[in-house]
């Protein structure tokens, strides 16, 4: 498929939240809310314009990713590094399973590479994400904020030994999390839809 993989324009940023919350719209839970964390993240320092992308075919939008600005705390709650987090990623849902995500997987690992940073670290399906590079995150001594690890918490180096020495707790942007009273008034802006069963089944 061949496609432009480009910043995304600010008059953008409603069209890739409605495509996220296309994407995901009862895919984990009934409905969705990353459509919204989408949202917040591009209001907040974690905000990296560089790092938010579209995919384009034929001019048209049908693929976004969003990496933002993240951090490694180490066991003293003293030092932070900085990462990124990557997600959500989305899809048009007619064209899903044709590359779209792979794409704009390598680009966000290569422009996050050039802009410097250290890691990736994200919350996904391990049989995919390791074809870009991805391993569990406990190779490198690194747990979620939570101090728990399993296999779908992975990172990456963007460059060799980029996580020497960094090990602790992760910790996402704050602006991940929202809750239904936002939620609620953040979906009046959108097309109607009826929430239904999951399709995946998160493991507990």
């Amino acid at each position: 498929m061949n496609l432009t993989i480009r910043t995304t324009d600010k008059n953008e940023f409603f069209e890739t939240e409605n495509l996220t919350r296309e994407a995901f719209w009862n895919l984990y839970k009934p409905g969705c809310d990353e459509h919204l964390a989408l949202h917040q993240l591009r209001s907040g320092d974690c905000y990296v314009p560089g790092l938010d992308l579209v995919a384009l075919l034929d001019g048209q939008i049908v693929g976004h990713v969003i990496s933002t600005k993240a951090k490694v705390v180490d066991s003293d709650d003293e030092v932070y590094h900085e990462v990124l987090c990557l997600g959500p990623i989305s899809a048009e849902p007619s064209l899903q399973g044709k590359g779209i995500g792979s794409q704009l997987m390598r680009q966000s690992i290569a422009r996050a590479a050039s802009l410097g940073f250290k890691s990736i670290i994200l919350y996904g399906n391990p049989e995919y994400y390791k074809r870009f590079g991805f391993e569990n995150a406990e190779k490198y001594t690194i747990a979620t904020r939570d101090n728990q690890n399993y296999d779908p918490f992975m990172a990456i180096e963007l460059y060799p030994g980029a996580l020497n020495g960094i090990t602790g707790r992760f910790y996402e942007d704050n602006l991940f999390f929202n809750n239904e009273a936002d939620l609620e008034e953040f979906e009046k802006l959108f097309p109607a839809k009826e929430k239904g069963e999951p399709r995946i089944i998160l493991p507990v």
